[in-house]
């Protein structure tokens, strides 16, 4: 089975987190798809821009509109992903629970619906 997990945190918040802070999660980060990797479970990771770089699309009467972020009244936004093999959602759960992001936020466990008919499912 394969889960999305959704970092979510302020971006505001992590913005500022001291340097040194910062550079010790994302290298906890990249340790954890390490290690996931070992175990077969890793298929891809990464952070997000802030929402302020984010544009959002919407098209209506087939007329597309175009609003620049940040788009919600909110104080998470999705901050990156990991993308993962898990044999349940339980053991998703259990990964999400290792992500540093937890710490500043939240990680959002869904699992991916398999469809056929797309392209290959090679990930960048």
């Amino acid at each position: 089975m394969k889960f999305l997990l959704l970092v979510c945190h302020d971006d505001l918040g992590c913005l500022g987190l001291a340097p040194k802070a910062g550079g010790e999660m994302l290298a906890e980060s990249v340790q954890l798809t390490h290690t996931l990797h070992a175990n077969g479970q890793y298929i891809h990771a990464s952070p997000l821009t802030p929402t302020a770089q984010a544009a959002r699309v919407a098209v209506r009467n087939g007329k597309a509109s175009v609003t620049d972020g940040p788009f919600a009244e909110t104080h998470e936004q999705v901050a990156g992903y990991f993308f993962v093999e898990a044999t349940s959602r339980d053991e998703a759960i259990d990964i999400a629970g290792r992500i540093p992001g937890a710490r500043l936020g939240h990680v959002e466990v869904r699992e991916v619906r398999e469809i056929t008919g797309l392209p290959s499912n090679k990930i960048i």
